[in-house]
């Protein structure tokens, strides 16, 4: 099995409607709320450098791509995905951690953040020296938040002002601390319990 992890190029727009086509349907696999993306969009974090792909012997395996907030000021990982075919490999990590290198390269200065509902990439983040954090920590343009209308989750984002959700925020400053793995490891039930928690306050009738 050949696995690569590259900076995407032209000859993989054509993965551009098959990488919108596996986010959505894992989303509604998995029954969490997350913002829907088009092959017009996916294509241009391509052709801008901002996205890196996973092939297997020619075939698309999984992606993932950087968004750019207050002129550089804050980074974020995006639409990462595997294959239904190439899961349970460590590739996921494998796409993380490559891109998470790629964007310290590219934006040097930027803190890199994301928010997220999923126990496995909570997981990956806090391997790479993500910290968890208040959404106050997160960057301010409205046109991040504006990205969540399609999430299933998004009246409940309104409805705390944009300050909380079922989505987890995780943030690594580089400024802060070099890149290590956290002192204390990332402990599944904690965080599948404090999940609960939010799940059921926020999706209370």
């Amino acid at each position: 099995m050949n696995i690569s992890i590259v900076i995407t190029q032209e000859e993989h727009y054509k993965y551009s409607q098959e990488i919108c086509d596996t986010i959505e349907t894992s989303a509604l696999l998995r029954g969490t709320g997350i913002a829907k993306r088009t092959p017009e969009y996916i294509q241009k974090k391509m052709e801008s450098k901002d996205a890196v792909i996973a092939l297997i012997d020619g075939k698309f395996a999984g992606f993932c791509y950087i968004e750019s907030w207050q002129h550089g000021k804050f980074v974020a990982h995006s639409g990462l995905i595997v294959h239904p075919d190439y899961r349970n490999l460590g590739l996921a990590k494998k796409i993380k951690s490559f891109v998470f290198d790629y964007s310290l390269k590219k934006y040097p200065e930027a803190k890199v953040f994301g928010i997220t509902t999923g126990l496995a990439v909570m997981k990956i983040n806090s391997d790479l020296g993500y910290k968890p954090v208040p959404f106050s920590e997160l960057t301010t343009d409205p046109s991040f938040w504006a990205g969540c209308k399609t999430c299933t989750n998004f009246e409940i984002l309104q409805s705390k002002d944009n300050k909380m959700c079922l989505c987890t925020g995780m943030l690594y400053d580089p400024k802060e601390k070099p890149k290590n793995p956290p002192k204390h490891p990332f402990n599944v039930r904690i965080w599948n319990r404090l999940k609960e928690i939010k799940q059921a306050l926020f999706l209370k009738k």
